[in-house]
């Protein structure tokens, strides 16, 4: 029954990969097998090594990139498979790899990592340290995960908010402060119990958790630099950005908060509303009943431009209290008309220095 494919018995084979640098790029590795090859590496060079297929699961199609690429596999890995072509043994298919427990660091002679990066740990199960969680009988932890000790070394503190101080308008009513409080990025909710955590892992260090602990569920992406996206178990998430931050929308962008926004930033904040000079694409702002706009700049200047014969409109429904400290200053190149309707308009002013009215008519009393 030869030229059939199992007909004749499986050759099974367990092996190291000592290289996955495919030339075809189909996820192929270089396989040294127990029992078929020599760990003597100047008999057998890891380069004659023949290439070992990898068999990927029915979720990837094996055509047209559709699916996972079978690139999880490293150098140092223990591989269980087959050999398609029998007793030749010249063409391996790599079913899948087997985690063990190493006892020692990578050696010289084949069946290592001949680049010897792995195993990064001995005396430890290959499962990840995430998904594992190990303690001592006291509880404490045993070598956690560096992501974890980073993450927990790095979470921020004390972030203040807006403070807005108490001051009084001109008519010597209270402006009533909104004084500043503080927030802390959430604790690590970390708490694996195994085997509840799924946790993936890249070489470099990127990594994604899947926690189905009993209240301890997380959604954790997490990339080597830090940046991280986290849902705990309330359902809270913490966007960590160790970088710049870009969000582009080709569309709307609609969002609701139901609780308050605090914003604190370090730099400046600039908004550029209507850039392309569209009609009626107004900046409204409403503040709904029993609250005020604050706006307080504790060493600098409040500007108000508008080009282009754009105007300034103040309506007030109650009154209006200017509080100057220093020059009051009105230039006009037109008219100015003040009037007092359904009341009485009075003025009154103490001075210490001059008060000057400039124009080509002043009537006291028309």
């Amino acid at each position: 029954m030869q030229n059939f494919l199992g007909q004749d018995g499986f050759i099974w084979f367990v092996g190291v990969v000592e290289d996955r640098a495919d030339p075809q790029y189909l996820g192929r590795c270089r396989v040294r097998c127990l029992g078929y090859h020599t760990e003597n590496k100047l008999e057998l060079p890891t380069a004659d090594l023949p290439w070992a297929m990898p068999m990927l699961p029915i979720t990837s199609s094996g055509i047209s990139g559709i699916g996972q690429t079978p690139l999880g596999l490293v150098e140092g890995s223990w591989v269980l498979g087959f050999f398609r072509d029998s007793n030749y043994a010249q063409e391996p298919i790599i079913v899948g790899s087997l985690p063990g427990r190493p006892s020692e660091e990578a050696g010289d002679t084949g069946f290592y990592d001949p680049n010897k990066i792995f195993p990064r740990h001995t005396d430890e199960p290959d499962t990840n340290r995430l998904a594992v969680n190990l303690k001592d009988d006291d509880g404490n932890e045993i070598n956690p995960h560096l992501a974890l000790e980073l993450r927990r070394a790095t979470r921020i503190t004390g972030l203040a908010t807006a403070d807005f101080d108490a001051t009084k308008a001109a008519d010597e009513s209270d402006i009533v402060a909104s004084d500043t409080d503080t927030w802390d990025q959430p604790e690590i909710a970390y708490g694996t119990i195994y085997p509840n955590n799924h946790v993936y892992e890249s070489e470099s260090g990127h990594l994604l958790e899947f926690d189905d602990t009993a209240d301890k569920e997380r959604i954790h992406l997490y990339h080597r630099t830090g940046s991280s996206v986290e849902y705990n178990p309330n359902g809270d998430r913490i966007d960590i950005i160790k970088g710049i931050s870009y969000n582009i929308t080709s569309s709307h962008n609609l969002v609701n908060i139901d609780g308050r926004s605090d914003i604190s930033i370090g730099g400046r904040h600039k908004i550029y509303i209507n850039k392309d000079g569209a009609a009626d694409n107004n900046y409204d702002i409403q503040v709904g009943p029993n609250a005020n706009i604050n706006i307080q700049v504790d060493q600098g200047d409040i500007n108000l431009v508008t080009k282009k014969e754009g105007r300034i409109n103040v309506n007030a429904a109650g009154d209006y209290n200017v509080k100057v400290g220093g020059n009051y200053t009105i230039e006009v190149q037109g008219n100015i008309l003040e009037q007092a309707v359904g009341g009485t308009s009075t003025k009154t002013s103490n001075v210490t220095g001059a008060v000057i009215h400039r124009g080509k008519t002043i009537d006291l009393n028309p």
